[in-house]
């Protein structure tokens, strides 16, 4: 007896992808019904669209469940979703949803080591000198720089693009100290751009708990904070945490904002603590004005483009394709988005 065909699965992208890059998703199976239909809004796609639609690509048009009834996944077009957190949506029984982590971690991952070379080699203190014409007679002492070879990196926050900084950092002869949530998976089981990333586990020197986050810390010479933004890790870097790193320690946070609690990070630079600080994320975006942080010369602030790329929209449907193929095959997703972890 013949099988009946297997039914069709309506795929909606609201993402303003252009038509080569989104082209490939057609090929993927005959059973794909693909709807491209650029959305900023839930009134820019037809109610009958959002009625069908089983898979949805978007960044945050979040449909409320009633509209939805035959949704079963959400692909979402950045790694970091706190701000979909209390979506009524991501609450729907048997939807799954997933992030873009992985696509975004080779661009981070080299913005993380552009601030880190940048600091350790006083280059902000060099930029003003060159700006004022002034050639220091006592450079040796005051643009001493941190090596990177023989020193000690904290990755806190093991995952793709801790991995991948791990990779990039692992010439260099660096220690790396990585800090996970459960150091009995060394071993990366979500989505990895091929030839990058540690998905083995192969690069990091030891991997503690975050409970061990102190004794870490204090053997630092770099702390790097790339972590998502959860209930558990809002203002896990503290005052308590400053206090025992390393003098003249460098911090890069490229993870979410509110991660590091800026009052603090403020005060242990004002105290010379930090030997400086490369932000690229912060609790209120776009940082206002008034922040001291605007004109500390040991600090570098870029605002938020730590993860663009001009391919970065082609990363997205490659991994995009990947889990479509898993999900046609009835497959374990990449990259599930746990409501109740927070990531």
């Amino acid at each position: 007896m013949d099988r009946a065909p297997a039914a069709p699965v309506e795929v909606l992208v609201t993402i303003p992808f252009s038509e080569e890059v989104i082209a490939p998703l057609q090929e993927v199976s005959p059973r794909i019904r693909l709807n491209h239909i650029p959305a900023r809004r839930l009134e820019d796609v037809p109610p009958e669209i959002w009625s069908r639609v089983e898979v949805l690509y978007t960044d945050r048009v979040l449909p409320p469940p009633n509209q939805v009834p035959n949704l079963r996944w959400v692909q979402f077009h950045y790694a970091g979703i706190d701000f979909a957190i209390n979506s009524p949506l991501l609450r729907k029984p048997g939807l799954i949803a997933t992030n873009l982590s992985g696509a975004n971690a080779t661009q981070t991952a080299e913005h993380v080591l552009t601030l880190m070379f940048a600091l350790a080699r006083r280059l902000p203190e060099i930029f003003a000198l060159q700006q004022r014409s002034e050639w220091l007679r006592d450079r040796w002492e005051r643009l001493m720089p941190i090596e990177m070879r023989d020193s000690t990196v904290a990755i806190i926050g093991y995952g793709s693009i801790g991995r991948e900084i791990a990779r990039l950092l692992y010439p260099f002869h660096a220690t790396i100290l990585g800090v996970k949530r459960n150091v009995m998976q060394p071993v990366d089981q979500d989505y990895t751009i091929p030839g990058h990333g540690d998905p083995a586990g192969d690069y990091f020197t030891r991997l503690y708990p975050v409970e061990a986050l102190h004794s870490v810390l204090k053997n630092a010479d770099f702390v790097l904070v790339v972590l998502p933004l959860t209930p558990q890790t809002r203002n896990l870097i503290s005052a308590a945490e400053f206090a025992v790193m390393k003098p003249g320690a460098i911090l890069v946070d490229v993870g979410r904002g509110g991660v590091v609690d800026h009052s603090a990070l403020i005060q242990a630079l004002q105290d010379k603590k930090l030997g400086g600080a490369g932000l690229d994320v912060f609790p209120e975006e776009p940082l206002p004005t008034t922040s001291p942080l605007w004109k500390m010369q040991n600090v570098i602030i870029t605002p938020h483009i730590g993860g663009i790329s001009r391919n970065y929209n082609q990363r997205a449907i490659d991994l995009f394709t990947a889990n479509l193929q898993r999900y046609l095959a009835g497959e374990s997703l990449l990259n599930v988005f746990d409501v109740e972890r927070g990531y």
